[in-house]
């Protein structure tokens, strides 16, 4: 396969490319460009040599100035949106080699949307009921991708870089995530896929009267009061509010469609007990963001939104409803552990993906741009 060329593209041809796909993420989205306005963007396209006319693939380029140099990191979160079954994926990945470095990149980070291996509900549930296996990665999986393995090794051999293994939540996008595949299932599949107290929980909120609706842009002051809470009772750094009105502005509103965002608010007897952030691309849905009160948390707001994200998804037509990161750990000692619980829940699968791989462009610069990040 000879290489393809490459031009940087409009948001409108890139949002029109996205919209036509089976599914992309969000991230690599041209809206997601504006909620990093940080970061200098770029919509990249791929073009088929012997069809110019042709775009074949498209990326989202954020560019990361290195400290005191105008040289930058070239990043791809979740991207790009090629074809990562190619038997050369040296024809997409060369010339966009070539094109950052152009653009002053001294290194490429991107994160190819692959799978390598699934592990069922009931495997993580008695992996860690066992005890024997403290972590995610050393139990043994029910799926194992083959596309997985075809794409690492040819990253390797073109002289891209394995992630660096880290402890607990590492920079960038998770390597592990949480996922309820909906494709051919029915609602009434999805309510006895989940386990008893999910069951038990999203029926007491419904007998209680909870009620979830979709929110819209005067919600996301509500759902940021409440997500601060949240961050507070569960010791973490809650983002400021305008990343969420910049992010809803950008998101909800792109060209061709090419993205679905919503908020989603529980109440109960006129109380806001919970509010979410859902995204959809083609058939890959994602609850996003969460908030839950203290107060009245025995109303089960929590169940009852994910529920309707789920269904919504489902009624759309989507083919897997994403719960986004988890930790590789199964220690029933750690306080992780709670989270994958909570989404083993649902009857879904934890999915391990081939992770966020490094191209140094100039060795030096690379070197040094990476041992600040992690004295950071």
């Amino acid at each position: 396969m000879s290489d393809f060329s490459i031009r940087t593209i409009s948001a409108d041809e890139h949002a029109a490319y996205i919209a036509a796909q089976p599914a992309a993420s969000f991230l690599q989205t041209p809206g997601w460009a504006a909620v990093k306005s940080e970061w200098k963007a770029e919509s990249l396209g791929w073009y088929d040599a012997a069809n110019p006319a042709e775009l074949v693939g498209v990326g989202l380029v954020l560019y990361r100035q290195m400290p005191k140099v105008k040289r930058y990191l070239a990043y791809l979160p979740e991207g790009p949106v090629i074809d990562w079954d190619a038997i050369d994926l040296g024809a997409y990945l060369r010339p966009l080699a070539e094109h950052l470095q152009e653009r002053g990149a001294f290194g490429i980070r991107m994160g190819p949307p692959i799978a390598t291996r699934r592990w069922t509900a009931k495997t993580i549930k008695d992996a860690i009921a066992g005890g024997q296996q403290p972590k995610l990665g050393d139990v043994r999986p029910d799926v194992i991708e083959p596309s997985g393995a075809t794409v690492t090794d040819q990253l390797r051999k073109l002289g891209w870089k394995a992630p660096r293994v880290a402890e607990g939540f590492a920079a960038g996008q998770p390597q592990y995530v949480f996922q309820v595949p909906l494709a051919g299932r029915s609602e009434d599949d999805l309510l006895k896929g989940m386990n008893q107290l999910w069951r038990r929980n999203i029926k007491k909120a419904d007998k209680l009267g909870v009620e979830v609706t979709q929110g819209g842009p005067e919600d996301i002051k509500a759902f940021h009061g409440l997500y601060v809470e949240t961050a507070h009772r569960d010791h973490f750094t809650p983002r400021p509010l305008p990343y969420f009105e910049k992010m809803y502005a950008a998101m909800a509103n792109q060209p061709s469609g090419c993205c679905d965002f919503r908020i989603y608010n529980a109440h109960h007897e006129g109380d806001l007990v919970a509010s979410t952030i859902w995204v959809r691309v083609g058939g890959h849905s994602w609850y996003s963001y969460g908030a839950s009160s203290t107060a009245k948390r025995d109303v089960r707001g929590s169940n009852a939104v994910q529920w309707r994200m789920m269904t919504d998804a489902l009624a759309a037509g989507a083919s897997v409803y994403d719960l986004r990161g988890i930790t590789d750990t199964l220690d029933p000692n750690d306080p992780h552990v709670g989270l994958i619980q909570f989404k083993t829940g649902t009857g879904g699968e934890a999915v391990e993906y081939v992770g966020e791989w490094d191209l140094p462009l100039n060795k030096a610069l690379y070197t040094a741009f990476d041992l600040y990040m992690r004295r950071r």
